[in-house]
């Protein structure tokens, strides 16, 4: 389970006279649903959110657990359990040739060389990314190359998923191709995402709007307010 408890983020305000300006609101949360949607604006704190679930951003106030361990304290522990997938690929994909990115997200779990060129080979078919295999990265379509990152990420066996806005670089094929890929997991996936289709599928949605989650529940309902919001012009387009 993932728990923020009372966190938030502020950070100071460029003037020093002035009060320090809030990037997300202290907000408590329990997130449990297999598949919990992140919407709002750009700049509203939505990718600050998903960042504290795996301590790539640490709450200035209150705490953030997963399954019990802290974001902060326990930040090895909790990597070990929440993978995370950028908007970019390429900001990720660390190696050149497909299968040697996949090993290195198996290298501590698999010590031998050829378990591990064997595993990464399974984790590729698991996709059906396995005729991928020896290619460049720099030579994969985007959608290629975002399945080839989320597989990466997935060898490394965590049981959480966090994705900010993993279909914004994608066209329509590779983005449904990767909808139904991110559906099929057995992990629970928090993704922050502008595809309000996408963010109605899932079974919870946080709506965030100038640094505070305005609306948490239902996805439809929330997808909904979020277009009430900016029809009235009470949230920035």
């Amino acid at each position: 389970m993932i728990r923020f408890n009372n966190a938030g983020l502020s950070v100071p305000a460029d003037d020093p006279a002035q009060a320090p300006r809030t990037i997300l609101a202290p907000c408590t949360l329990e997130l449990t649903e297999p598949r919990i949607a992140v919407i709002g604006a750009n700049g509203s704190g939505k990718s600050t959110l998903l960042r504290m679930l795996n301590g790539l951003v640490s709450p200035s106030t209150g705490t953030v657990t997963v399954h019990g361990f802290d974001t902060v304290r326990q930040a090895k522990a909790v990597r070990q359990r929440v993978g995370f997938l950028f908007t970019d690929p390429l900001s990720q994909l660390v190696m050149p040739i497909v299968a040697e990115d996949v090993e290195l997200s198996l290298k501590a779990g698999h010590r031998d060389r050829r378990a591990r060129s064997a595993a990464a080979l399974d984790a590729l078919a698991a996709l059906g990314l396995e005729h991928l295999a020896q290619r460049s990265i720099y030579d994969l379509s985007g959608g290629e190359r975002q399945l080839v990152a989320l597989c990466s990420v997935l060898a490394a066996g965590q049981d959480i998923l966090v994705a900010d806005e993993p279909t914004t670089l994608l066209d329509l094929a590779n983005n449904e191709l990767l909808q139904a890929t991110l559906g099929g997991l057995r992990q629970q996936v928090i993704y922050a995402t502008h595809d309000l289709d996408f963010a109605a599928a899932a079974d919870r949605a946080l709506l965030v709007a100038g640094g505070r989650v305005v609306f948490d529940g239902d996805a439809p309902e929330a997808v909904a307010e979020y277009r009430r919001l900016v029809r009235t012009g009470s949230l920035a387009p």
